[in-house]
């Protein structure tokens, strides 16, 4: 059983950045891992997913602002938001998706955490 812990969330305005950090409690290195954020109202999204290898994939609407990251050696998946904006603002959690494909469209999660507040204004 694999447990995630996101942190790093936060209130920011418009323009600034964040970086959020997924703590697993094991090794989690073996699964494709990624970013998912739900705003109230709106359907869950995939933000951004990561290989087991470190290439990645991103969200259109993320595309060139956020940045995917892992750290196998520290069992740690980061998000760095740069350019946010007040469509950004949401709950983000991180996941981890054992099942083909390794897309921002997969939500079938193996283990998810329970997530850390984005807040844009």
């Amino acid at each position: 059983h694999v447990q995630l812990v996101e942190s790093g969330g936060g209130s920011v305005q418009a323009g600034g950045s964040l970086r959020l950090s997924c703590s697993a409690s094991d090794r989690a290195n073996r699964y494709c891992m990624g970013w998912f954020r739900q705003a109230p109202g709106k359907e869950r999204e995939g933000v951004a997913v990561i290989f087991d290898d470190g290439s990645a994939m991103y969200g259109n609407s993320v595309k060139g602002r956020f940045t995917i990251s892992r750290d196998n050696a520290r069992n740690t998946l980061y998000l760095q938001m740069d350019s946010l904006r007040s469509e950004d603002t949401a709950m983000y959690y991180c996941a981890t998706l054992p099942m083909y494909p390794c897309a921002v469209d997969n939500f079938v999660f193996g283990y998810r955490g329970q997530g850390t507040q984005v807040t844009v204004s």
